[in-house]
């Protein structure tokens, strides 16, 4: 009788540990199919920060070759509550004990958005506020530069959109007639090279060739060689294959294809190296709404497009090595999703909260590998570091 409370115990916790997907194939049908639950567990406090310095919105976090857990957040801020600079990137060591602050007083610190590390252990910071992209080296000074920040002397760049600035004249008491399809997308965007308009992600292929996603308004990816020349960009405002919704981050296999992760359009693009569209796939994996209270924003279970749907990757990152898998992150529930190249979901771990292994808007992963990968969170303000629970099989 034990044997069988036993059996029957084992069977309910084997239910309770799958979640039901929907996984898009390449010819756009749909096939039901079981999602376990990842087996993670939250590192309590696994950076420690001085006295003096605190995070804000955590928008990039990598690692180095080194075990090196790098930062980039929405601190240090100064000017005005609106539109005050609000970029800081900090380092700690393996053990999560501080290091240093990288780049202090650097003027394309404005508004932070992702932090990268290279194969030889530069760092490569993406900056929404300043439209710039920085490589470093390993200590901190600049290489490259692409990009400018606008000029300070005089309006040139945000929120001197014509969506912003109508509002404003109307809150004067200005009498004014709003154009058509009043927003930073309208007219469309100019794309220029060397040139950015809210960027947000960058990664790098076999032959040291950056890939750039441009990002919130130009709606691209671009692409510059390994001597840092402009090659090329693609894709344009759209739901068409190659057009893109705010491609939010990028990720390169070892073959060479570019995963885009295409967050209004809540699917992730496959390119080639020459920008050709190959493939896409979607994350979709139901919400359980009474598992977990959302810290920011409202409930859309339901959704199937932008990006406060389920399963819209606004994170993402690629284990190294030959045999890769995808780590990928939504704003909404806020769940870490573990999906092959080939787009099968293989797990997922998470709910939306404050508290440990719960998220609020996760918006970095770094994964130095399939047991161990770090998190950033917009809303909590804060660093997760997850890694396998104590006698759980190790990912192989």
């Amino acid at each position: 009788m034990c044997g069988m409370k036993r059996f029957i115990l084992a069977a309910s916790l084997i239910t309770w540990a799958v979640v039901p997907v929907a996984t898009q194939t390449p010819a756009g049908a749909t096939q039901a199919a079981a999602v376990p639950e990842l087996q993670f567990e939250s590192v309590p406090d696994p950076l420690t920060l001085p006295p003096d310095i605190h995070f804000g919105e955590v928008a990039g976090v990598a690692t180095n070759s080194k075990g090196h857990v790098f930062v980039f957040s929405r601190g240090d801020v100064s000017g005005p509550a609106y539109m005050t600079q609000a970029a800081q990137l900090l380092e700690f060591d393996p053990k999560g004990k501080f290091v240093r602050e990288v780049g202090k007083g650097n003027f394309a610190l404005a508004y932070a958005h992702a932090v990268r590390i290279d194969k030889q252990d530069n760092i490569w910071i993406v900056d929404k506020g300043s439209n710039m992209i920085l490589k470093m080296n390993p200590q901190g000074r600049v290489v490259w530069v692409f990009g400018r920040r606008g000029e300070s002397s005089h309006l040139d760049v945000p929120p001197d959109y014509a969506s912003q600035l109508t509002s404003i004249l109307e809150r004067a008491g200005v009498a004014i007639t709003r154009p058509p399809n009043n927003n930073p997308r309208n007219p469309l965007p100019v794309h220029r090279d060397n040139v950015f308009n809210q960027p947000t992600d960058v990664a790098w292929d076999s032959q040291g060739n950056s890939y750039f996603t441009d990002g919130y308004i130009n709606s691209r990816v671009a692409k510059v060689n390994a001597k840092g020349e402009w090659v090329a960009s693609w894709g344009s405002l759209g739901t068409g294959p190659g057009q893109f919704d705010t491609p939010h981050g990028i990720a390169v296999s070892p073959k060479d294809e570019i995963y885009v992760a295409d967050r209004g359009n809540r699917r992730i693009q496959v390119l080639d190296a020459n920008g050709k569209y190959l493939r896409e796939f979607i994350i979709d994996v139901p919400v359980d709404t009474k598992r977990g209270k959302i810290v920011y924003g409202a409930e859309a279970p339901n959704a199937k497009t932008g990006s406060q749907a389920p399963g819209a990757p606004d994170a993402l990152c690629m284990t190294p090595g030959p045999n890769p898998v995808l780590f990928v992150g939504d704003l909404y529930p806020s769940r870490i999703y573990k999906v092959s190249l080939e787009g099968k979901v293989l797990g997922v771990y998470g709910q939306p909260g404050r508290n440990l292994g719960e998220f609020g808007w996760i918006h970095a992963i770094a994964c130095p590998s399939e047991n161990e990968i770090w998190v950033g969170e917009l809303i909590n303000w804060r660093v997760q570091k997850l890694v396998m629970k104590k006698g759980a099989p190790a990912a192989k």
